[in-house]
């Protein structure tokens, strides 16, 4: 299975900050590189029309994701953005349910499904994010959280919309913290999602890419990634320095 590597950029860069980061790293990569690796970058909002007409206009192979989308399609829901809005911009992923919009923002397993439902309906691929907080993992309730959460996150779609679902394993202690969970532990929790989705006899779980987010870096990249089970990374603070993010990219073995 093709891997592939999302750089998630958070709350940083504005929208000329971008175009210069995006046309760094496109003249880092290695020529055709992308038809081997996947390569997705999530800037802020003020940035998605800047970068995808960049993109556009120079035939650019690496993909736009938005950092979040709305549980809503349109009304009085002042702030938000819709899938629809940015399918309309050609918005090909997006990140939903990262660790930081469960904790900080309080969002609940019953609105990331809506978020996903709203996405595939509008021809966008999820990045679900899944994971657990340091205190599950030291009680051993982790498991049992996350395939609630993944369950609820792929409530009432169709087998076709859950396999093209990327889902990233991002455990909440590993999240801008430097700490990174161990290929064992990954290798485990992967698994066990997967076996999840096997006892569903209508989602075939090899045709789903499953990836690794929490302070992946050049250290640890190569690692993480050349296992079998894990089909890429969600890189965070190293996908803003454009050096470390090719590294990582390079530490697939191809």
């Amino acid at each position: 299975m093709k891997k592939i590597i999302i750089g998630n950029w958070k709350l940083n860069l504005e929208h000329l900050e971008a175009i210069q980061l995006l046309q760094k790293l496109n003249y880092s990569l290695e020529v055709n590189i992308e038809d081997n690796i996947d390569i997705v970058i999530a800037p802020s909002y003020t940035s998605l029309r800047s970068l995808q007409t960049i993109i556009d206009a120079d035939n650019l192979k690496i993909k736009i994701s938005s950092q979040d989308v709305s549980a809503f399609i349109e009304g009085a829901y002042t702030g938000e953005v819709s899938a629809l809005q940015l399918s309309k911009l050609n918005i090909t992923h997006s990140i939903i349910g990262h660790s930081e919009r469960r904790t900080v923002f309080n969002e609940t397993d019953e609105t990331i499904n809506l978020k996903v439902h709203n996405a595939v309906n509008n021809n966008i691929i999820p990045i679900v994010c899944f994971g657990e907080s340091e205190e599950q993992r030291d009680t051993n309730e982790y498991l049992s959280y996350i395939l609630n959460q993944v369950n609820i996150a792929v409530k009432g779609l169709r087998k076709d919309k859950v396999e093209e679902i990327i889902f990233a394993y991002e455990p909440i202690w590993a999240i801008g913290t430097g700490k990174v969970a161990s290929v064992e532990n990954a290798i485990e929790v992967i698994s066990s999602v997967k076996q999840e989705i096997s006892t569903k006899p209508f989602y075939d779980e090899e045709k789903i890419r499953f990836i690794y987010g929490g302070s992946v870096s050049p250290t640890n990249a190569s690692e993480l990634l050349n296992t079998k089970i894990i089909d890429g990374a969600l890189v965070g603070g190293a996908s803003l320095d454009v050096d470390k993010f090719v590294q990582i990219i390079k530490s697939v073995k191809l």
